[in-house]
């Protein structure tokens, strides 16, 4: 199973844009180029913008490049809108759930606690972070150690709203998919036109 190991910040650094809701992320120096003044260089030409989109997500949702291509191959054969599509199939992935409830701080976090087997599905143990929820799926987590660091999580998320898409109960730690994703309730900006341009 293939996964970035790297550093993270690099990443946030490297698009421009916070790539993760932690404030050794979102902090503007953080987002300076590196250097004493932020040297950014030359202007991004057509090809780099729509490949700095395309990044941008990638890297927001954890997913390595084949990953993502196969995701976009999905979308387009797809019925409805590719972007839409693309997006709904990132955002349904359980380690992205487990984010967006936040049960973890971190995307990477979220992948280690799903990889361990700490994530229950309908009662039954899924260690896939790219398993795709649907409506109707109930999630819960599986030993009471895990509950604990997850209450600890969401003390230190104080504030964190969890999507439309999804229920939670906070005295159970139960979630459950209501709905599918709609754009609007997704709470990352991104141009889906640029990335789409990107693969053409």
């Amino acid at each position: 199973m293939a996964n970035y190991t790297g550093p993270k910040v690099k990443l946030s650094r490297r698009v421009g844009v916070p790539i993760a809701d932690l404030p050794k992320h979102t902090t503007k120096r953080q987002l300076n180029p590196p250097g004493v003044h932020g040297f950014r260089g030359r202007r991004l030409r057509d090809y780099g913008v729509r490949l700095n989109e395309k990044q941008k997500l990638r890297y927001h949702f954890n997913v390595l490049e084949k990953q993502f291509r196969n995701y976009l191959k999905t979308a387009t054969r797809t019925k409805g809108n590719t972007g839409e599509v693309l997006m709904r199939l990132l955002e349904q992935r359980l380690d992205n759930v487990v984010r967006r409830l936040g049960w973890s701080r971190s995307i990477w976090a979220a992948r280690q606690a799903v990889v361990h087997g700490h994530i229950l599905i309908n009662g039954k143990k899924v260690d896939r972070p790219s398993y795709q929820v649907k409506v109707g799926d109930t999630i819960t987590l599986k030993k009471d150690k895990m509950k604990t660091r997850v209450r600890e999580n969401m003390e230190s998320l104080a504030g964190h709203d969890v999507p439309g898409w999804l229920t939670f109960d906070p005295s159970s730690l139960t979630a459950k998919v209501v709905a599918v994703p709609t754009s609007d309730q997704i709470p990352f900006d991104v141009n889906m036109n640029l990335i789409i341009e990107f693969y053409r």
